[in-house]
């Protein structure tokens, strides 16, 4: 493998949830760098702000040293070529993932001819967890402790108690 890889992984990340934080830390014992590129999109209606999300990952990706978090908006293969990367990793938790990620990835092959999309499985802990999950159990005062970093889940219970 060729030691100046940089790996981006993609996404709201609204919130992190501990199957991100999984796929990271995978990512990060394969590739020499790991970028977070969290994506500002205009088109959803996030729970976070940029800012908060940006704060809240880099808190809970701080142990692992060769994971660097950012932003960006546009075109992920624009960022791409702006750092100088050709690697994209995103996490398959199903099967019903699969061909969503599939498109995504043959698109960003065929906007940029050179991509790789690596798909990496979560540990089975994480395989039926997602942020809009979270955000719906948040909302509906149920328990969600265990599927975000310690962190997450104390920006999500003020944000809850401020909407109260």
């Amino acid at each position: 493998m060729k030691k100046d890889i940089i790996a981006v992984y993609p996404g709201s990340f609204d919130p992190p949830t501990n199957g991100h934080i999984d796929i990271i830390g995978r990512a990060a014992k394969i590739f020499p760098k790991v970028i977070v590129a969290i994506t500002h999109n205009y088109n959803k209606n996030h729970m976070f702000t940029l800012e908060e999300r940006l704060s809240m990952m880099k808190e809970s990706v701080s142990a692992m040293k060769n994971v660097k978090v950012s932003s960006f908006s546009g075109l992920l293969v624009d960022y791409l070529n702006e750092i100088n990367s050709f690697c994209i990793v995103r996490g398959l938790r199903a099967l019903s993932d699969f061909e969503y990620e599939f498109q995504m990835a043959l698109m960003n092959r065929k906007l940029k001819k050179n991509v790789e999309t690596i798909f990496l499985m979560p540990d089975q802990e994480y395989t039926f967890l997602s942020s809009s999950m979270v955000r719906e159990i948040a909302s509906l005062g149920g328990q969600f402790k265990n599927f975000v970093p310690k962190s997450v889940y104390k920006k999500i219970m003020s944000k809850r108690k401020l909407n109260v």
